[in-house]
């Protein structure tokens, strides 16, 4: 590899998203930025097919020599030798035990060891820790907050998913309680209106003192979380993103407050790369390659 160019992609269960990515500046290279819809539901040569298309237009725009390819891939996955593990998911069936990595250097006329995969669920915190909020320290936690809870670890150089959506919490999970959802259902709780998403609910907190509330019981929800997953990870920074983490000023005061109250000092910062983070996080699997 002669340059630190490199293309990220995120593997959704409709879209992919990918962009090349300068590892020199660890940043979005512009105009490479490349978001297409992929039927997910489709047959596994349809499939492989949709995603070269992207993969070929993209690097279209890249310097010549470019052919480094990082994926944040869901799971379940074999993500050192690039077989896909996922089934009854409602996505991707058609590629259950097939070498993914494989299939798609075949159709890009490239080696195998040019590809490399990354659980998508670890791949904001990668990116966060080597562009964003997380960069400078070498154990994080990242926590995405939206329509589902994301969670995950980076240590010794790699983040992976934490599994935390899932963990036991209160009357249910902690996803229950720590998500889009749970706003929405707790206000129709308390005022008997439905809000749409977290960012109705802050549009309304001049005209309802109520929402204040609501925005101060998740800070308790979320410390809750928090205490255990630092504790038992030790990290020396969280990292908070989603949708949610716009409206933090609402709840970090009393969050900061709860994790003081646990002698739990470091830093809490907010995700600051957005929907580019997975991108970067997955062509930072190539990081040995940037230029000084």
């Amino acid at each position: 590899m002669k340059n630190s160019t490199a293309l990220g992609i995120d593997i959704g269960g409709s879209h992919i998203t990918a962009a090349l990515v300068d590892l020199s500046t660890r940043s979005i290279v512009e105009g490479s930025w490349n978001r297409t819809r992929i039927d997910s539901h489709g047959e596994a040569a349809e499939i492989i097919s949709s995603w070269s298309a992207v993969i070929r237009e993209v690097f279209a725009k890249a310097p010549a020599g470019v052919k480094h390819i990082g994926i944040g891939m869901p799971g379940p996955f074999d993500y050192e030798q690039g077989i896909s593990l996922m089934l009854g998911q409602h996505k991707y069936d058609a590629l259950y035990k097939l070498n993914v990595k494989e299939l798609l250097a075949a159709q890009l006329g490239i080696q195998p060891e040019q590809i490399r995969f990354i659980n998508d669920a670890g791949c904001f915190l990668q990116g966060e820790v080597y562009s964003g909020a997380g960069r400078n320290y070498e154990t994080v936690i990242g926590l995405t907050l939206g329509t589902g809870l994301g969670s995950a670890i980076y240590r010794d150089g790699v983040a992976n998913d934490a599994g935390r959506w899932c963990s036991p919490f209160k009357d249910g999970m902690a996803e229950d309680y720590l998500s889009t959802r749970w706003f929405v259902k707790r206000y129709q709780e308390v005022s008997g209106e439905t809000v749409p998403d977290v960012k109705a609910l802050v549009a309304r907190i001049a005209v309802d003192g109520s929402i204040q509330e609501l925005f101060n019981e998740f800070a308790t929800n979320l410390g809750t979380l928090l205490v255990d997953f630092v504790q038992d990870e030790q990290p020396e920074a969280i990292v908070i993103g989603g949708n949610i983490a716009n409206a933090a000023d609402l709840f970090f005061p009393l969050l900061k407050e709860i994790l003081q109250k646990h002698d739990i000092n470091i830093p809490l910062v907010i995700a600051s790369l957005g929907e580019a983070a997975a991108l970067i996080g997955a062509a930072s699997l190539w990081h040995e390659f940037q230029e000084a």
